[in-house]
């Protein structure tokens, strides 16, 4: 499976969101910057992110993006889900029922072992993303680099 590269940058700018006051927007151009990324395609993502629910978006000489909720309540599913969409990585295509033996009767997404397989680590992934918020991968920064929050702060609001 590959995820697009809009998922990292998601990521990224949620954790890096969490150091800036909460009554502060940032813009898309600002968080681009941090990481020289396109402006224009990390805004697209923003705005998916503003969809779902996990950014508020404001404009104006003030605006840009900022948290919707805390980072307790975002999982890292929650922003796959919004980079990505909500279908699975694998999608069964029942190719048995055109195989020798294969029967049209026979709903294959449920019988085929292979697809039973996908399933479980598809369940798996989904878990463990769903398992993880953003306030973690927080946590996890700070006591790798504890700088990183003060050093985020300055670059993102000056």
């Amino acid at each position: 499976m590959k995820m697009n590269e809009g998922v990292e940058w998601a990521l990224h700018s949620c954790v890096n969101l969490t150091w800036v006051d909460g009554d502060r927007a940032v813009t898309a151009a600002r968080l681009a910057a941090f990481y020289e990324l396109p402006a224009a395609y990390l805004n697209k993502q923003l705005q998916a992110l503003a969809r779902a629910g996990i950014l508020t978006s404001t404009s104006g000489p003030k605006g840009g993006f900022r948290l919707a909720r805390s980072p307790e309540r975002i999982t890292l599913m929650d922003i796959v889900t919004a980079i990505e969409g909500p279908e699975d990585a694998f999608r069964c295509t029942e190719i048995l029922r055109k195989g020798p033996g294969g029967d049209p009767a026979v709903d294959y997404r449920a019988q085929c072992l292979v697809s039973q397989a996908m399933g479980r680590a598809e369940l798996a992934w989904r878990r463990e993303l769903a398992g993880q918020t953003i306030a973690d991968i927080k946590a996890s920064v700070e006591a790798a680099y504890p700088e990183a929050p003060e050093r985020t702060r300055k670059r993102l609001t000056e």
